[in-house]
């Protein structure tokens, strides 16, 4: 990469002071900082922005352009082309529909279970078996949104699709619903990967001359911004790139609507902000405090959604003993693959292991028939959530009512 090196940025000075909520897993901060943190996330150079999370923003669109695809075959009862959707998963082809997805060099694939602290510095528990595997897994989804669009009923053992009040969705033989499992499964796999245990590691932000460049305002070539800010903008746009998408932006939204979370969005908001202008300011050891205010703070989405899922699903057994659980459940399932790609503050590990979440997943469409297997499936739903429950601090009924 070629550098050119500027003088430092004039920083304003305010006198902030900043506090953040915490929980046994964050330190708590109470600093006095000499520069300003921005209500918004706006960060400039000269009068030109230095935030850019382009790539960011263009993956978001493609995994919506996927869950879209397999949604429109299922309401249509029209085919979901395997080679089409295989094809956008690794961006070949030209198989976009927004063109301009098909021409930004990005893809998904590449970027799931790919991060450098799990996957290529093997901390976490990763290993570059796992990476393939993962890979293949989400591709298997695909395989099966195809087979359930080909025209048959959904059923014990079946895949095809059933109806979910007027309108249909795709399941899979053992009652998951495979767009479902590929849309929340790659909100983990990929993008809080990638967040957590990529662009906040301080292994990628520290990489090489990182520090040093950041420190004597040393720009990308024809950039306006350093490469740690950059990296760290990189973060921030996997949750805040797209407006409209139904990815970690909004089920934050949807956490922070229960008062037992109500201060979890602010907080990672400030956090993101806090720590980038830390590092305009060179102030390392405060954006450290921000990696681990957003890793503790992020991990709770999927802990609290997928209980609230979980639940959902086995009320909606008793009274709907088909598609409307059976949809619940599948985006429960997919949020619990996203715990195995948190990362606890101080620990570079994980809040639950792959083994643990493979034994979570496996119990839930254990028996011979999968989700299908309605009448013992309630207990086991309950002893899921009570353990994501208790590893994260919260109850089953805080996660599992909207206050």
């Amino acid at each position: 990469m070629i550098l050119k090196k500027v003088l430092l940025s004039t920083l304003l000075v305010t006198g902030l002071t900043i506090t953040s909520c915490s929980n046994d897993d964050m330190p708590v901060q109470d600093q006095t900082t000499n520069y300003t943190v921005p209500a918004t996330y706006t960060f400039e150079r000269s009068s030109n922005t230095t935030v850019d999370f382009s790539g960011q923003s263009s993956r978001l669109l493609m995994l919506e352009e996927i869950g879209t695809i397999i949604k429109t075959a299922a309401t249509n009862g029209t085919q979901a082309s395997q080679s089409v959707l295989t094809q956008m998963y690794s961006n070949t082809n030209n198989a976009f529909s927004n063109t301009a997805l098909n021409t930004t060099g990005k893809q998904l694939k590449d970027k799931t279970a790919a991060s450098k602290d799990y996957f290529q510095l093997f901390l976490g528990g990763g290993t570059t078996l796992e990476k393939v595997s993962v890979q293949s897994f989400f591709e298997t989804q695909l395989t099966l949104a195809n087979k359930a669009s080909l025209g048959a009923t959904a059923s014990a053992g079946m895949t095809g699709s059933y109806l979910d009040g007027t309108s249909k969705r795709l399941f899979a033989a053992n009652g998951l619903e495979p767009q479902q499992v590929f849309l929340k499964g790659m909100m983990g796999a990929s993008f809080m990967d990638q967040i957590v245990n990529n662009y906040l590691s301080k292994n990628k932000l520290d990489e090489g001359t990182n520090r040093i460049n950041n420190t004597n305002k040393v720009l990308e070539d024809s950039k306006t911004y350093t490469t740690m800010e950059h990296t760290w903008d990189e973060a921030y746009g996997y949750i805040y790139g797209a407006d409209g998408t139904k990815f970690w932006s909004d089920y934050i939204d949807e956490v922070n609507a229960d008062v037992d979370f109500k201060t979890l969005k602010a907080v990672i908001n400030l956090a993101f902000r806090t720590g980038r202008a830390a590092i305009v300011a060179n102030d390392y050891a405060t954006r450290d405090t921000q990696i681990d205010i957003i890793k503790a703070k992020i991990a709770l989405v999927p802990a609290v959604r997928a209980v609230f899922y979980l639940q959902e699903g086995k009320s909606k057994l008793t009274t709907d003993k088909g598609a409307k659980a059976f949809h619940a459940l599948s985006e429960a399932y997919g949020f619990i693959i996203s715990l195995r790609y948190t990362n606890k503050p101080g620990t570079n590990n994980p809040y639950f292991t792959k083994a643990e979440v493979d034994a979570m997943l496996a119990n839930m469409v254990s028996g011979t028939n999968g989700l299908w297997d309605i009448d013992t499936l309630g207990a086991k739903l309950d002893t899921i959530s009570v353990q994501i429950a208790t590893k994260f601090g919260f109850t089953v009924t805080q996660a599992a009512t909207v206050n």
